[in-house]
């Protein structure tokens, strides 16, 4: 493929290969060929419509553009480093194939302003993929927690035992996240959506050109309203990569559930085999390694949105190569979010709940004393009275290595003569589950209309 420096008249010397390579970016950009041929597409289309090139020039730019489209998808084509980036890869292979006319492509138009159109498309291209995968997770969860709506646990504070939930309210809190985490998506999407071709090098053009009409061409609903902003800002990459660290810190505190609940300490689940991993010399051994990498994979997010922060912030107007960095960290973030997100919902999905270990642990932990409290106060007694009997209850039922349940009523009225024989069922564990009706509660209505709200959400956006 012959190729010329598009600077190669104001420059008497080649450029260092050194040079070269440090420069390049076709390594990673490369991804984005199918947004900048159809961003060339618009824009020749454009031209030939507004008569700044002629009819056949442009029918003959776009018939070959979607020829090289499919050469590429069909594994024809072969990027050169030496042509630096996408856009001037996709530019010589049109130029060696149709002449002068494939040179006339880029009038009015400059790398700045189509990379930030290229990086624009990709990133809306992937967002959708990132929300199908967000959609999947949050349909793993609600078939989960339809399968263990009566399946009682105790909820924790401090990792310490606090009070009776069930597995079907504890997972629909991450669905929760999961659905303000797809908020953030889209409302990244909509300042995203903005098409910058026209804003030139930074100073628009002089040119006849019809932006509105390359917008309507490619999908977006508006087009920058200043050239300068068009070029040199990425604050949208930056806020892509900030709201998948902050998915990703959902799904690293999911993932430490998921890695204590499947210890022998714990053992509320056991993951499936597909989904775990063996020692090299231990034979017992059964790892939660999906589950570990991707709560470390949410160090690498974080580390990518501090590259794309720290990147920009000295930057001044208008495009600087410093920029060319953005990419390279918002494709990693990108592309390890949704690997996470695949891998974490078929290992959630097929992992086998404990039901009689969960049940077990929340009968040991105390985590019907406040129920034992309401229960007091509901005779009449002030809350604060009946907190200070319920906690000599509980150490009582300490030193004598029983439970509230398992106390006679003899033991529960040398303490406080309200106590009556229905303290029993107040202080059952599934009864004090259902009796938190509150919305958002765990009472099995409750969670009920919760899993609904995720239902819908996923039918709405599927």
């Amino acid at each position: 493929m012959s190729f010329m420096k598009l600077w190669s008249g104001r420059f008497k010397k080649d450029v260092d290969s050194r040079v070269n390579d440090f420069n390049s970016s076709i390594s990673f950009d490369g991804r984005m060929y199918k947004q900048d041929i159809e961003g060339s597409i618009a824009h020749a289309t454009m031209l030939g419509e507004a008569g700044i090139i002629s009819h056949e020039d442009s029918e003959l730019i776009v018939s070959e553009l979607h020829k090289i489209l499919d050469d590429i998808e069909a594994g024809k084509v072969e990027f050169s480093i030496d042509a630096e980036d996408i856009h001037m890869n996709i530019e010589t292979i049109l130029t060696n194939r149709i002449g002068d006319a494939g040179k006339r492509l880029h009038t009015a138009r400059s790398r700045n302003d189509q990379v930030a159109l290229d990086i624009r498309m990709y990133l809306l291209s992937e967002t959708k993929v990132l929300k199908a995968k967000i959609l999947g997770l949050l349909s793993a969860i609600s078939d989960k927690a339809k399968a263990n709506i009566d399946t009682v646990m105790a909820g924790y504070t401090h990792l310490q035992r606090a009070q009776p939930v069930t597995l079907a309210h504890y997972i629909l809190a991450y669905a929760q996240m999961l659905i303000r985490d797809y908020g953030r998506i889209c409302d990244c999407e909509k300042r995203m959506n903005v098409m910058p071709l026209g804003s030139g090098a930074l100073a628009s053009t002089t040119y006849p050109i019809n932006r509105e009409r390359v917008a309507e061409l490619l999908g977006f609903p508006a087009v920058t309203e200043n050239s300068i902003d068009g070029v040199s800002d990425r604050d949208f990459v930056i806020e892509l990569a900030s709201a998948l660290s902050i998915l990703m810190m959902h799904m690293s505190r999911f993932s430490e559930e998921i890695i204590l609940w499947c210890s022998s300490e714990f053992g509320f689940i056991e993951l499936d085999d597909a989904y775990s991993t063996g020692s090299s010399i231990m034979p017992q051994k059964k790892n939660p390694d999906v589950a570990e990498l991707v709560r470390g994979k949410t160090g690498r997010i974080y580390g990518d949105l501090m590259t794309l922060l720290t990147m920009m912030k000295s930057l001044p107007l208008a495009y600087n190569k410093d920029m060319q960095e953005d990419k390279e960290a918002i494709f990693d973030a990108i592309d390890n979010t949704l690997i996470s997100l695949e891998v974490f919902t078929s290992m959630f999905a097929t992992m086998t709940v404990r039901a009689d270990r969960l049940r077990a642990a929340a009968a040991k932990g105390f985590i019907n004393a406040t129920d034992c409290a309401d229960y007091l106060v509901k005779k009449g007694m002030p809350f604060r009275d009946a907190y200070k009997v319920s906690g000599k209850l509980v150490a009582y039922c300490t030193e004598n290595d029983k439970t509230l349940e398992e106390l006679s009523l003899d033991e529960y009225r040398a303490l406080c003569d309200v106590f009556e024989d229905d303290v029993y069922e107040a202080i059952k564990l599934e009864n004090c589950v259902n009796g938190r009706k509150v919305r958002g509660g765990p009472a099995r209505e409750s969670v009920e209309r919760q899993i609904t709200i995720v239902d819908e959400f996923i039918a709405e956006n599927r």
